[in-house]
């Protein structure tokens, strides 16, 4: 084994080949595309190697034998046709300047005229495409390879003022009707973008499109897999924790039976050594979390029940649903299918701890006033819950709640519900990288969250009560039995029953109590005289806690 250079920020097919990057070779899929079809569409979140992938078409079409030496497709290519290719790349222009046609698109076009020796013959960039794929087919006497690179970015960039991303839609629109009016001309055609609009939306008058988003067969068409890692890149695994490297980077899933690894956050952890938040701190919109905090969606709503392929489809200007925004963009995958007479069903979580610690993180800031001391706070909770030390997280959380002012709530309908205080732990807790289950199934019904660490197990019900609460909370976890499979498993399990007031605005009341294995404390005192005497942990600053014993 030995290290290559690592294709960090290369998206040149060109470049990594002839540079001698690590490749993860993706040929084969452009030869099955090829062979079983002629007109495509993938979507993909931002960063997962589709610039690369469509630049690789771009060099097979082209006829660049010398660089796919070794690589799965070149004993199966036709290297004596030689086709034109016409790629329009939307990846790194300026799409909130409303004169974005004339100083991107018009430009893209003429350059790939003057490589081709073709003379405009219309002013319109639709009138100029159709002419440039017509011509270059006859002039070869080869059809184009038509590829379209980010094809919703001029749309994305504008997406917080509609009337403008409504302006780029019917230009795109417009546009890509060519591929069906030039389907004669036309060899193959690939679109690759962020998101779905839907054919009614961007794509009415191109209805031939094979849209590969869900197949099974391409799961891996983008990313890396585990065995890429332990092949691939084998001489950088050395040093670095396998499992951790699953923990903090793997879990994205397109149907099929492959995971998949974001690019760039593989190629910044070799390079750095360090498990951190390459891929969210450089490819998360603001306009994403803004939209979530809009919403009043916090961590715990991430988990979602099933939602159909429909929904996670279903990305329009006016009306993009939370569940595709989040799908679409990457911040949540598909976990788990299902599939019976009204077709597929798929359950939705964050893919690792990366998205989840990143955009829990992120979410509490827009959550709160003072998101400078989230970060201080997400540290102090993991202290904390290294000793145990629950009247410590209780006082954490009373001391967040008071610190908000009263005009904060009054601006904030947010803050009246219960789904808001619940947020509010969900997110301290996962921004803080822990492992972090909400609506987690029991016997009898479903409990809100429940954290794991260091071994223990925290149980957590949230409760809206009246101004003094009345231990409800508590309760249900009880009367539910929601520790019982913990408690079966020999897990040491905390029950905490967390009560709010909306006039209050804060925490009323913080109940613990142990169930499943004691703490070493407590078996000392189940083998000392006091062994059957209630032990009152009250705190002068919080609410009665007992735990019998």
């Amino acid at each position: 084994m030995h290290k290559r250079k690592l294709p960090t920020g290369i998206q040149t097919f060109r470049k990594v080949r002839e540079e001698g990057c690590y490749y993860v070779d993706k040929t084969a899929y452009v030869h099955r595309l090829v062979a079983q079809g002629t007109h495509y569409f993938l979507s993909r979140p931002r960063r997962f190697g589709k610039s690369l992938f469509v630049d690789t078409i771009k060099e097979l079409f082209e006829g660049s034998e010398a660089l796919f030496r070794g690589l799965c497709v070149h004993d199966r290519w036709d290297w004596s046709a030689r086709h034109p290719v016409v790629r329009l790349d939307f990846s790194s222009g300026d799409y909130l300047d409303p004169d974005w046609q004339a100083e991107d698109l018009i430009p893209q076009i003429a350059r790939m005229e003057r490589a081709g020796g073709v003379t405009p013959a219309n002013a319109s960039a639709r009138a100029r495409l159709r002419h440039l794929v017509t011509e270059l087919h006859e002039r070869t006497g080869q059809r184009v390879a038509l590829l379209v690179d980010e094809y919703d970015k001029p749309i994305l960039d504008a997406i917080g003022s509609p009337q403008a991303a409504d302006a780029s839609r019917r230009v795109l629109r417009s546009l890509y009707s060519v591929v069906k009016q030039c389907d004669a001309h036309i060899k193959f055609s690939f679109f690759a973008g962020v998101t779905k609009f839907s054919k009614v939306s961007l794509f009415s008058d191109l209805n031939n499109l094979t849209d590969i988003t869900f197949d099974p067969c391409y799961a891996a068409i983008c990313g890396y897999t585990d065995e890429d890692l332990d092949t691939v890149f084998a001489a950088e695994l050395d040093g670095l924790d396998r499992q951790a490297i699953r923990d903090w980077y793997d879990g994205y899933h397109w149907l099929g039976e492959a995971n998949v690894y974001n690019p760039w956050s593989m190629l910044l952890l070799f390079q750095t050594r360090q498990f951190k938040a390459h891929w969210f701190e450089t490819s998360t919109p603001t306009f994403l979390v803004q939209t979530l905090a809009e919403r009043r969606v916090g961590g715990p709503a991430l988990e979602w029940e099933y939602a159909t392929e429909e929904l996670l489809s279903a990305f329009e200007i006016e009306d993009v649903s939370t569940e595709a925004l989040l799908f679409q963009t990457g911040y949540l995958t598909i976990v788990d299918e299902k599939r019976d007479e009204m077709g597929g069903r798929y359950r939705l979580g964050c893919p690792n701890r990366e998205v989840r610690q990143s955009l829990n993180a992120s979410l509490l800031r827009a959550m709160s006033p003072d998101g400078a001391n989230r970060d201080r706070e997400r540290e102090r909770l993991r202290d904390l819950l290294e000793q145990d030390d629950l009247d410590g997280v209780e006082a954490l959380f009373r001391a967040f709640f008071a610190g908000i002012p009263h005009e904060w709530h009054t601006r904030n309908n947010i803050a009246r519900f219960e789904g808001y205080y619940a947020s509010v732990f969900y997110s301290h807790f996962a921004g803080a990288g822990l492992n972090v289950a909400v609506e987690e199934s029991a016997n009898r019904g479903r409990l809100d969250m429940a954290v794991r660490f260091k071994g223990r197990i925290y149980v957590f019900e949230f409760k809206m009560v009246a101004r003094h609460g009345d231990g409800s909370a508590m309760r249900q976890i009880k009367e539910m039995r929601y520790a019982d499979k913990h408690r079966r498993a020999g897990e040491s399990v905390r029950l905490v029953g967390v009560e709010f007031s909306e006039e209050e605005r804060n925490i009323v009341r913080f109940d613990v109590d142990f169930a499943g294995p004691k703490p070493s404390f407590i078996r000392f005192l189940l083998d000392s005289p006091l062994a059957g005497v209630d032990l009152d942990l009250k705190r002068d600053r919080s609410p009665a806690r007992r735990v019998q014993l």
